[in-house]
């Protein structure tokens, strides 16, 4: 489980990178370089300081669980409860959110196709942002097959 998070965690990392590079693209070199340092440690510190929090969430509950007061056992008894539900579904939702915004960075990459997309998201109306996050999560769930297609293929040449 650490060693898939972990992959999530970076990969959702590098997206949020190409995503303020992407967004300071045009701009001087040492604007770019800042930006990037900047966000930089913003993700180490603030996403990887809340996914230490989630990842003791348990150790804390058991911690206050075996505390005398009445408050603190009942605090931990729900922080017991509250962190493998919390962890599945934070490992659900990273994964879709992976494929949304993979998919989505890769099709803005893609111009001729991103432009066809938004004409299809304008008309879907007050429903455009879930058709886009559909087809982008769609488009995100292929690379990734894709992705692991060509990855397994290399594993195995070279093996032989």
């Amino acid at each position: 489980r650490v060693k898939g998070a972990v992959r999530t965690d970076f990969i959702l990392s590098a997206e949020i990178i190409t995503i303020a590079l992407g967004t300071v693209a045009e701009a001087p070199l040492l604007t770019q370089a800042l930006t990037l340092v900047v966000v930089s440690l913003i993700i180490t510190v603030g996403v990887y300081g809340l996914v230490a929090v989630i990842v003791k969430l348990d150790d804390m509950g058991l911690w206050m669980f075996k505390r005398e007061s009445a408050w603190a056992q009942a605090i931990g008894r729900g922080l017991l409860w509250l962190a493998p539900a919390l962890l599945k579904t934070l490992s659900v939702l990273g994964t879709v959110a992976m494929f949304l915004v993979g998919g989505g960075i890769v099709l803005h990459g893609l111009g001729p196709l991103h432009h066809l997309l938004e004409g299809w998201w304008a008309m879907a109306g007050a429903v455009d942002w879930l058709a886009q996050a559909v087809i982008t999560s769609v488009f995100g769930v292929v690379l990734g097959l894709v992705a692991v297609a060509m990855w397994t293929g290399v594993g195995k040449l070279r093996r032989a």
